[in-house]
Formats: C-alpha cells, sequence, structure tokens
C-alpha cells in the first residue's frame, strides 16, 4: 500500500518539483489509459442517456475518498480531482458517442 508517508523528504523546491514531475509521468500514463476504456464504453453503452450515471460517479467519489483516507491522504482533494476527471471523461465519452454513431439513422 502507497501511503503519504512514502512521499521522501525533500530539502529544496527542486526536489519537490522532480519527485512531482516523475509522478506526473506515471498518472499521465494511466489517465491515457482510463480515457481508453472511456473509448470502449461509448462504443459498448447503447443510449447516449447512459453515458452520464450519476450512481456510478457518487460510487466512484466515496470510493476514492475511502482509498485517501485508508492511505492517509486527503479525502477532499482526491475527490476534487476524481470528479474533475469524471466530468472531462464524461465530455469525452459523449463526443466519442456520437463521433461512433455518425451516420447512422435512427
Amino acid at each position: 500500500m502507497i501511503t503519504a508517508q512514502h512521499a521522501r523528504h525533500c530539502e529544496t523546491m527542486a526536489e519537490v518539483r522532480s519527485h512531482i514531475d516523475a509522478l506526473d509521468e506515471r498518472i499521465t500514463a494511466l489517465l491515457v489509459e482510463r480515457t481508453g476504456y472511456m473509448s470502449q464504453a461509448a462504443r459498448i453503452k447503447q443510449d447516449v442517456t447512459k453515458v452520464h450515471d450519476q450512481e456510478r460517479i457518487e460510487f466512484i467519489a466515496a470510493r476514492v475518498r475511502r482509498m485517501a483516507a485508508d492511505n492517509g491522504g486527503q479525502p477532499d482533494v482526491v475527490e476534487a480531482a476524481y470528479r474533475a476527471l469524471m466530468d472531462a471523461s464524461i465530455a469525452f465519452e459523449h463526443r466519442e458517442f456520437a463521433r461512433l454513431r455518425q451516420g447512422e439513422t435512427a
């Protein structure tokens, strides 16, 4: 389990930024992978009204809050980041849903 205590002690802002930059590389790769699943969701869902699933959003928000707390993190920060991520993901999925169905007749 990775906890907030895994953050290395830093003496300078250059060290802090170096560690953050390294984490950003890992986080970005994971977000790219996550977006690939959003493309698949857009393909699998047959009804555009299913793209925004408030129950799933609240489930994820509660889950990441719990995981953050369990790991000694800041639940409010993690939830806010995930809500922004989910909003952007839903917007992307709507665009993908429309793109995949271009030219289809109702």
